[in-house]
């Protein structure tokens, strides 16, 4: 078993902005300023959407060049609907997360719609990020 251990760190640094650090990369995550941010990078949804996303395209170039399938480009757009009022403390009626989340691919390959269906269904199985969504991941919440 090959394990690998990822790891960030966040830190708040004005308002609602965050400095996300991986690795040596630095990322910005805030609200938009309708939301009382200032619209400096994408908001934590946004970035579940970024995560999934790129978890399809990138297990699905492994399973290209794997398989050697004739596909040239992938593009992914995420999209899904949440009650806001949860997450605001306005309501407790529905769980806080999206209702549902709907992954709309397209692949530029030499395939036919039934080779690309079975291929992404190959790849959604082999996504980490899709895994940790649609199944429960024990989280532990520690306080320093």
């Amino acid at each position: 078993m090959a394990l690998k251990k990822v790891e960030i760190s966040a830190t708040q640094k004005d308002g609602y902005t965050i400095e996300v650090k991986s690795r040596q990369h630095v990322s910005i995550v805030d609200q938009p300023q309708a939301g009382g941010g200032k619209d400096l990078g994408p908001t934590p949804l946004e970035y579940l959407f970024v995560s999934l996303s790129g978890c399809i395209i990138t297990i699905g170039h492994i399973v290209a060049r794997q398989q050697n399938l004739p596909i040239r480009n992938i593009s992914v757009r995420v999209e899904g609907d949440l009650n806001t009022d949860i997450l605001m403390g306005k309501s407790t009626e529905t769980r806080p997360g999206f209702s549902g989340i709907k992954v709309i691919t397209t692949i530029d390959g030499d395939m036919t719609k039934e080779e690309k269906e079975k291929f992404l269904h190959l790849v959604d199985s082999r996504c980490p990020i899709s895994d940790n969504i649609a199944n429960i991941t024990p989280i532990e919440l520690v306080v320093e």
